[in-house]
């Protein structure tokens, strides 16, 4: 019996184990590069990823023919927008832009205000639709833009209504990704925006902007995205913050239900 659980055990670590050095490898660099915007240079790369060049050029050799980085200024290595078309074209995600930009073009139409809708992605929330405001000028967040889950509006919201297993490995996936500590407070954070059903919190990277956000959920009734309203008030605001809560809660349901979602019981 105790050689049949040593075996099962040797079992056990070799598929934990298992080495695929070209594949870290290159994604290392797509991971490095998701970082630094302005690209990096061969060496530059070799020297973060503690490898020789000679190993990193054969992996850049073969990410760039394969579309996934592109050089730039010279001897510079950058992502291109690969990566992001993938996401987009995964038939989820793909269904899920398809039912909200219409709905979302409207609520800057009804509010004069910008919109954006972004899912969690690892340690980040990255915006994969948004719609400007229809006014000379405003606020908006950039398509494809990432930010900390835990300095965003969204994230909060979509921690706030996910699963508890699912809450407790994105957590756990944050931490490892960026070496912090969950804040004190985050549990009552969360349960507070539970109650409301939507975040209405000064932006935490830009200082006169309320954001405005709430959930879009799955068929599980767990939150998968959400969207949100980068709130400026102007001199003629259209809507007032209670009532833009109001119209984003609705949108938020309206998508929820194209998708064949459905939102939790009360």
């Amino acid at each position: 019996m105790a050689s049949g659980k040593l075996a099962k055990t040797a079992s056990k670590q070799s598929k934990n184990t298992y080495a695929t050095p070209a594949l870290e490898k290159g994604l290392d660099v797509i991971e490095l590069l998701a970082h630094q915007p302005s690209g990096l240079s061969k060496s530059d790369i070799s020297r973060h990823l503690n490898r020789t060049v000679s190993e990193i050029f054969r992996m850049l050799v073969c990410l760039e023919k394969r579309g996934y980085i592109a050089q730039s200024d010279g001897d510079r290595y950058a992502l291109t927008l690969k990566l992001f078309s993938l996401v987009q074209e995964h038939p989820p995600t793909e269904r899920l832009i398809t039912e909200a930009l219409p709905v979302i073009h409207r609520v800057t139409q009804q509010m004069n205000q910008s919109c954006h809708m972004g899912i969690i992605e690892g340690a980040q929330v990255t915006i994969l639709a948004q719609a400007n405001a229809p006014t000379p000028v405003g606020f908006y967040v950039k398509l494809g833009s990432t930010v900390d889950l835990m300095e965003a509006a969204s994230g909060y919201v979509i921690l706030s209504h996910l699963r508890e297993d699912d809450l407790e490995r994105t957590l756990t996936e944050w931490k490892s990704i960026t070496g912090k500590k969950v804040p004190e407070d985050l549990k009552k954070h969360l349960s507070r925006i539970r109650r409301q059903g939507h975040e209405a919190q000064p932006s935490y990277l830009v200082r006169g902007v309320v954001n405005i956000s709430c959930p879009i959920f799955d068929e599980r009734a767990s939150a998968i995205g959400a969207l949100t309203v980068p709130y400026i008030q102007y001199n003629e605001s259209k809507v007032g913050l209670p009532e833009a809560s109001r119209i984003l809660k609705q949108a938020c349901l309206e998508i929820t239900y194209a998708i064949g979602g459905k939102p939790p019981a009360s």
